[in-house]
């Protein structure tokens, strides 16, 4: 939709010098996603990619696990009063025998832009069985040395960062640290979905082979949409929560926090990471 980015008329101070300009800011609007008619969330998003973001968070959820459970996806008309449609409503429609979970759990299916997927009834209703269990998926290992240069690579990618300095971002990379895709938008959590619904819609689910980056924190929520997606390894230049940690343990994902320069953390998985034999693992 374009509606990237707005702007804004500021008060800037500098050295005590005030003068007034425009400023750019990244866009934040709210996407209901409707599920073959149903209201089932909304998230407060960045504008753009809508499609893939409804569908990525529905890989999330276990609704879709390839393109042939997805029939298509709409903007959904007469979403105001007067009719018009405001691009901010979106109906997702499963193909034809396609098997929905059971959403008739006590939740709160209502997301913002911080903290992802809030309030819901129990740990249990989050931990939504994969289609690809990443124990049994084939062996990736990367080196230090790759993962370290990712962050710079992410970052150089943001287009939209540039210009607003207020947006998060998801990459996908080979095992080899080739870039594959990345997304921004003001909820990290929004920008995985966007990369794993694009994945979704161009039929390359299960992500098996692939290195999720995430600025800023690694969230439960994070974990669990890398585990949904297949993908083995969940790189953040922040700290993970102790339930993410615990969830990649479960799950066999490989889990690094803190990458910054050529300093990291591994909280699970580190079979993954190829470390030279002298390396001291103390």
């Amino acid at each position: 939709m374009g509606r990237v980015t707005e702007r804004r008329k500021v008060l800037r101070i500098r050295d005590g010098a005030v003068s007034t300009r425009p400023d750019t800011l990244v866009a934040e609007e709210p996407l209901e996603i409707r599920l073959d008619g149903k209201p089932l969330a909304i998230t407060m998003r960045t504008p753009g990619d809508d499609f893939a973001l409804a569908a990525g968070f529905l890989v999330s959820e276990g609704v879709l696990a390839r393109a042939s459970d997805l029939q298509n996806i709409v903007y959904c008309a007469g979403a105001t009063a007067d009719g018009s449609n405001t691009y901010n409503v979106v109906d997702v429609k499963t193909a034809p025998g396609a098997t929905l979970p059971d959403f008739t759990l006590e939740r709160n299916v209502y997301t913002s832009s911080s903290c992802g997927l809030c309030g819901k009834a129990s740990l249990d209703a989050v931990r939504t069985t994969t289609r690809w269990p990443i124990a049994d998926t084939p062996a990736v290992r990367v080196t230090p040395e790759l993962l370290a240069s990712l962050p710079e690579r992410l970052r150089a990618a943001q287009r939209v960062f540039d210009r607003t300095g207020g947006l998060h971002a998801a990459a996908l990379f080979t095992e080899d640290g080739e870039l594959l895709d990345i997304k921004e938008d003001v909820g990290r959590h929004n920008a995985v979905d966007k990369l794993v619904g694009r994945a979704l819609q161009n039929g390359d689910l299960p992500l098996s082979r692939t290195l999720l980056l995430v600025s800023g924190r690694a969230s439960f929520e994070l974990a669990q949409k890398a585990v949904m997606a297949g993908v083995p390894v969940l790189a953040a230049v922040s700290a993970p929560s102790s339930l993410a940690v615990d969830l990649a343990a479960e799950t066999g994902l490989t889990l690094v926090g803190f990458l910054r320069g050529s300093s990291m953390n591994v909280y699970a998985g580190e079979d993954r990471i190829a470390l030279r034999e002298s390396a001291d693992r103390g």
